[in-house]
């Protein structure tokens, strides 16, 4: 942080920002759980190795693939998103930041534009935002339907940015991906203990303590 002045930057939320990469991997397990656990298996499985992919790509890959059924019709998609939102909401309010993360936020807020681009529904996310106290830090909080990518592009282009002046930290590589289409610098995050998903040329974090000034 201390090595470039960046113009902006760029966080994921869950597991960058807060600690709720497991909440949410605990709450694809209990919506799946009556399909057994062979099906519960699958879809963990795959929701961990497609982090930053939306919930809604991803109801319909479980549908499609796992469950071998006829595609969501969009009353079920919308019962799954309000099941899922029950079950992860308050979990993800009342999660553990990550160490130095609203420390890192504060300390940035005052000199450099900080965004949110994440696979959180987008008015879920805000709701998060603002209960976490964090929203007056942010200048935009952008989550899905959008993809990543498309997020990220609609930044620059919104706000005038220069991409090789602008970082994003993520954890997963829907946020790697979505950096590299869009040229701007990355950092990853990834939490020690968890297999790290990134190319072996992508540097790397523990968490964001030794990002502070």
């Amino acid at each position: 942080m201390n090595k470039h002045d960046w113009q902006a930057i760029i966080f994921d939320f869950d597991g960058v920002i807060v600690e709720s990469g497991k909440i949410k991997t605990q709450a694809f397990a209990e919506l799946y759980r009556v399909h057994g656990a062979d099906i519960v298996a699958q879809v963990v499985q795959f929701h961990t190795q497609n982090g930053g992919m939306s919930r809604y790509r991803k109801f319909r890959h479980f549908q499609e693939h796992f469950l071998h059924r006829p595609p969501l019709t969009e009353a079920e998609e919308k019962q799954l998103d309000i099941r899922f939102s029950e079950l992860v909401v308050e979990a993800v309010i009342a999660a553990d930041p990550v160490p130095g993360a609203f420390e890192l936020i504060r300390q940035q807020s005052g000199k450099t534009p900080l965004f949110v681009a994440s696979g959180t529904p987008e008015i879920e996310l805000k709701v998060i935002v603002e209960r976490r106290g964090l929203a007056p830090y942010f200048t935009d909080v952008r989550g899905a339907p959008a993809l990543k990518k498309t997020i990220i592009a609609e930044i620059l282009s919104s706000h005038d940015l220069t991409p090789g002046s602008v970082l994003m930290i993520g954890d997963a590589m829907a946020d790697h991906e979505g950096a590299q289409a869009n040229h701007i610098a990355f950092l990853g995050r990834v939490l020690p203990g968890d297999v790290n998903p990134f190319p072996a040329d992508v540097e790397i974090v523990p968490d964001l303590r030794g990002l502070l000034v």
